[in-house]
């Protein structure tokens, strides 16, 4: 096969060496349940305690605010139905954003049908929740919010500092889903102000099948899955030890180098759009206009007149690896949700591409890609029904 251009890192990214080598031992030799007292036991246990002190100290946070679970979408759930099961038909309220996850918003939908009620905050063009509003939302029924801190679509970061401020002041649990800015901008807890955050591996060049969640002290969760007390009697099931030893490799080689890393990927980005936008007309960026308030990395554009999934396919016969949206959506006919609640057309939302550039792109793969996007927008534009 020919060169190949994978430029869709926001959906997973490939694992890096050191953290394979790193994982390797538990594939082998320290095979050991954790939770048994001889010795191979307490090799698996003493993996899982370091990496455990590792996640803590990258958040600012101690070990015993760590829990290790299968992905970011299940720290996602935990930390929602955690909090709000308690509190089954009560009428209590949960408010989210309209640009949340799937994994927030699926169980949002799910606690409605238990007499949840739930407010969804619109947001604007730039894809920012209002603070006003989330403040006019908040009562005394209130008992969660959950706002992502860095959207996975367009890339817009949320003043998560000034909404926890609010949500303090109302003496509400507050959530923030960080699995698309852990490890590529600053997740200090404390600075944050969020009492639960939810992290993935797989997005920071680490294994697929481990998550993470932080509790802070106080906040009591219902378990979801019951058995054993394995992580705090929150995730009863015998821990995944290689993937947690991969997930603490990856924290530790992001935190070497996160902040010039930030400003490669913001560089690359800027290489690209300046490029289309030199090269292709009639196209848009979805998203904050500020770089400094997108994540690093993230470009998501329109291309008017085409659909996506044209695209995608144009893309993948020259190697190009990028995507219409979030991986937990594909197959869907319906266009963004993200895009839609910035005010996107469904034909606008339905020609939109994100790229998202990660730790192996180079300059060079940029210039490969404006190099053969835009005769492919050409030539899908000649024969495209959409094109006037």
């Amino acid at each position: 096969m020919g060169r190949i251009i994978y430029i869709d890192n926001n959906a997973t990214t490939p694992l890096h060496p050191e953290v394979l080598e790193a994982m390797r031992p538990f594939y082998g030799p320290v095979f050991g349940n954790p939770s048994s007292v001889y010795s191979k036991g307490r090799e698996a246990r003493l993996a899982i305690d370091d990496a455990r002190d590792t996640v803590a100290r990258f958040i600012g946070t101690e070990s015993v605010d760590i829990v290790f679970t299968g992905s970011g979408s299940e720290s996602n759930n935990i930390a929602i139905k955690g909090i709000c099961y308690r509190y089954i038909g009560e009428g209590k309220r949960v408010i989210t954003s309209s640009v949340e996850h799937p994994s927030v918003l699926n169980v949002c939908k799910h606690l409605e049908s238990l007499g949840f009620d739930v407010v969804y905050l619109p947001v604007d063009e730039k894809g920012v929740v209002g603070l006003d509003a989330l403040e006019g939302a908040i009562n005394d029924k209130t008992v969660l919010v959950t706002i992502m801190h860095a959207n996975n679509e367009i890339g817009t970061i949320q003043p998560i500092e000034e909404i926890s401020k609010i949500v303090k002041e109302k003496g509400v649990t507050f959530h923030t889903d960080a699995v698309q800015s852990f490890g590529k901008i600053p997740v200090g807890v404390d600075a944050l102000g969020v009492d639960m955050l939810s992290a993935s591996a797989h997005k920071i060049c680490g294994p697929k099948g481990v998550g993470m969640l932080y509790i802070r002290k106080g906040r009591e969760l219902t378990p979801l899955i019951h058995g054993g007390h394995h992580e705090r009697g929150i995730r009863a099931g015998t821990e995944n030890v290689a993937g947690i030893a991969g997930f603490a490799k990856a924290v530790e080689l992001v935190r070497l180098n996160m902040v010039k890393e930030a400003a490669r990927r913001r560089a690359l980005v800027d290489m690209l759009y300046k490029g289309l936008i030199r090269s292709v007309k009639n196209i848009r960026l979805n998203g904050h206009p500020d770089p400094a308030k997108r994540l690093p990395g993230t470009l998501n554009v329109s291309f008017g007149n085409i659909e996506g999934e044209a695209l995608m396919l144009e893309f993948d016969l020259k190697g190009i690896c990028a995507s219409t949206g979030s991986a937990c959506s594909s197959g869907t006919l319906e266009p963004s949700h993200v895009l839609t609640a910035i005010a996107l057309s469904a034909q606008s939302a339905r020609s939109s591409v994100r790229f998202s550039v990660g730790a192996r792109n180079s300059r060079a793969d940029i210039a490969y890609c404006l190099k053969n996007i835009p005769p492919i927008v050409e030539k899908l534009r000649r024969i495209s029904p959409f094109s006037d």
